[in-house]
């Protein structure tokens, strides 16, 4: 059983921009904001890093349909008792860095965990997926990673936030004109690291008696 709803608007926290997408708790907001600072970073594979226009990063955005999730004790016909938390998304926010003629994407997440009537307190894997989209007439994926992002409700507690930050989302530097069209987006995907079942093999036909 899963529900998406998706509300966007724009919020700018220090250096980078992010949308909004419910509200967060008092005190949330300032938390997020540090992140960026606070994030631990991969050592970089180079040096040459050069400076990026901030004005240049592609935006960010939930996917349509992706916002939140809802994760059911029953894989479908469930009703709300069924319900062991609700996954939402609330607060974006990306940086860029270009190195090496690639274009490295730094995107901040915040959201929320709610549990439900069959859920309980311990730890949650997230299942996040970040892509790069040139939009146009027909879209283009750029590049794509997916994330478990471990959480943790403490006893006690009912909902909680967690945060993210991922930091090597990379792709070689197009053109100016090409990355106005790049739009980055985030989402909840709960198949995303589940292998694709195969087609079952079709037995031949029994051939026909003379």
């Amino acid at each position: 059983m899963r529900c998406a709803a998706l509300v966007a608007a724009p919020l700018i926290l220090a250096a980078c921009s992010s949308t909004s997408t419910s509200t967060a708790q008092p005190g949330s907001t300032s938390r997020f904001a540090g992140l960026f600072a606070t994030a631990p970073v991969a050592a970089p594979p180079a040096t040459n890093v050069t400076a990026f226009n901030p004005d240049d990063c592609p935006q960010v955005d939930t996917r349509t349909g992706a916002a939140s999730l809802t994760v059911s004790d029953k894989s479908s016909e469930g009703t709300a008792a069924d319900v062991r938390y609700e996954l939402s998304l609330n607060q974006l926010a990306r940086q860029c860095t270009l190195l090496d003629g690639n274009l490295v994407m730094k995107i901040g997440v915040q959201g929320r965990i709610v549990l439900g009537p069959a859920g309980a307190p311990g730890p949650v894997d997230v299942p996040l997926r970040f892509a790069v989209i040139q939009e146009g007439i027909e879209q283009k994926t750029i590049a794509t990673k997916f994330k478990r992002v471990s959480a943790d409700v403490p006893t006690g507690q009912d909902n909680v936030i967690f945060s993210d930050v991922d930091d090597d989302l990379s792709f070689p530097m197009p053109s100016r004109a090409e990355l106005a069209s790049y739009r980055a987006y985030v989402g909840f995907d709960e198949m995303g690291d589940t292998p694709a079942k195969k087609p079952a093999a079709k037995k031949p036909a029994a051939k026909r008696k003379q």
